[in-house]
């Protein structure tokens, strides 16, 4: 395939069946990981770039060579900055440090700029909570404010979840011939979860979407918070989710920090998957369910991003 630029490789990522992972585990029915972390930027987020980009070319709310701005975990601001490089459009990512440090660097090494904030007094360097967001939102505000910046919010806007209703999700049911009977995702913005199972749910209403949360934190379900600092990168902030609607939820699901990395570590030495730790919470979660309410079915999930980004981190050691 000949592509006029990177753009043109976003999306269309492949599904492995993890036949492998299920015979070693012992599950009755089987895994689908789609590869997200074959995209340019190494995760689903290319998607949501180029979504919201376009998008706000399309309304004029960006005009050319305006900044943009957006606060990031790492992975959408990657994705940010490989579509602002092609498109021609200054990129300040806002990140806190508590995030791992692989990412600061694929994004400077992309063109962006790199504005780190220090997590909140008494957080722990590589559990990002909703507190140490808070901070990285008051200084993207005040970043866009000066620079007169169009912000890219992917908490807000709904290109994040449309890129994956029109794009991820369609693509999961054509790659698997419509035999899906479960999703499971771990929760970030909920652009993925809510994009994918409105997909899945179009073509079947009877597909069970399930949205996993930190087994520390499950902010969404109602249940109690013990510790909002967590592992999981990108997700259980432990906020309101503009995008999210309840509606779609079949199940809220836990995972703890230890069954993340059981689960991504799994995938890498059984399956050659070199997931992170969403990837790994989503396996973990899958195969529990696998074990239980879904025995014998066919649940789908996506591999996120890459486990490069977290080598910094205990999860690969």
């Amino acid at each position: 395939m000949l592509c006029e630029s990177v753009l043109g490789a976003i999306g269309n990522t492949p599904v492995v069946k993890l036949s492998r992972l299920c015979k070693a585990w012992e599950l009755e029915g089987q895994l689908f990981a789609k590869l997200e972390n074959l995209n340019p930027g190494y995760s689903k987020k290319d998607r949501i770039a180029l979504s919201i980009i376009e998008e706000a070319e399309a309304s004029g709310m960006l005009s050319p060579g305006q900044p943009v701005v957006e606060l990031t975990s790492g992975n959408t601001g990657t994705g940010l900055a490989i579509v602002c490089a092609v498109k021609g459009y200054p990129f300040v990512a806002v990140m806190s440090k508590g995030n791992s440090m692989e990412r600061a660097r694929m994004m400077k090494a992309l063109g962006a700029e790199v504005v780190l904030v220090d997590q909140a007094p008494g957080s722990v360097p590589g559990q990002v909570s909703g507190e140490d967001l808070a901070l990285v939102e008051a200084k993207t505000q005040e970043i866009v404010n000066e620079l007169g910046a169009f912000r890219a919010d992917q908490f807000v806007l709904e290109a994040n979840a449309k890129a994956h209703e029109l794009h991820t999700g369609e693509e999961l049911w054509q790659d698997l011939d419509g035999q899906i009977d479960a999703f499971v995702d771990f929760v970030g913005t909920a652009g993925t979860f809510v994009g994918c199972a409105r997909a899945l749910k179009k073509h079947d209403p009877g597909i069970r979407c399930y949205l996993i949360e930190p087994a520390s934190a499950p902010y969404l379900a109602g249940g109690e918070i013990r510790n909002p600092n967590h592992k999981i990168q990108g997700g259980g902030y432990c906020r309101d989710l503009p995008l999210l609607d309840p509606s779609l939820v079949d199940e809220y699901l836990t995972v703890t920090d230890d069954e993340a990395i059981e689960g991504a570590r799994a995938l890498a030495e059984i399956e050659g998957i070199f997931g992170g730790f969403s990837t790994g919470a989503h396996v973990f979660a899958a195969a529990r369910l696998l074990r239980g309410k879904e025995k014998g079915n066919n649940i789908a999930f996506l591999v996120c991003d890459s486990g490069l980004k977290y080598l910094s981190t205990d999860l690969y050691v």
